[in-house]
């Protein structure tokens, strides 16, 4: 059962989007079980100023990303790399066991957009996102693609379906 507070997130989320032009940006999840957040902020003397998420997922992950971006937003870094799975689960007035894991999702997505904004700051480019040793079926001459879960023949570098640049690594 989920809480009123977790319910009324799920149904009015605050912040939902996508800043363009953002200072740092936060992705994570896993696209084969089914939940993605992306948050995206925007910093000034080293407070955010604005935070939006996009979220993929269950009612659970929509109503952790818009706790998080609720709870980061007007904060200073400092403060905002103090949220916790724990701080996010408890504004939530918690979460089914099954479901806190999305609340590890939440404060990750946040945490790598503040680290995004700090080593864009110092100079660091993010490197191209690829993804390694997923598992391509050999004897079949085919692969399956680690975002979408499509079909792939071995050797493609770009999904078809979804567009994303891969590396490929075939598993025996």
């Amino acid at each position: 059962m989920y809480s009123k507070t977790v319910m009324d997130h799920f149904k009015n989320p605050r912040n939902v989007g996508e800043i363009q032009g953002a200072d740092g940006v936060g992705e994570v999840g896993n696209p084969i079980c089914g939940d993605m957040m992306k948050i995206t902020i925007k910093v000034a003397d080293d407070r955010i100023k604005d935070i939006k998420f996009l979220t993929f997922g269950c009612g659970a992950a929509i109503a952790v990303s818009s706790m998080v971006t609720e709870m980061a937003k007007g904060k200073t870094l400092e403060d905002a790399k103090k949220i916790s799975k724990e701080s996010v689960a408890k504004a939530l007035e918690g979460l089914p066991k099954n479901k806190l894991h999305c609340s590890n999702l939440g404060a990750d997505a946040l945490q790598m957009a503040i680290k995004d904004y700090e080593n864009r700051k110092n100079g660091k480019v993010k490197e191209q996102d690829t993804t390694e040793g997923y598992h391509c079926y050999t004897e079949e001459e085919h692969c399956k693609c680690p975002y979408c879960d499509s079909e792939m023949h071995a050797g493609e570098k770009t999904c078809a379906m979804c567009g994303r640049k891969i590396e490929i690594k075939l598993s025996m």
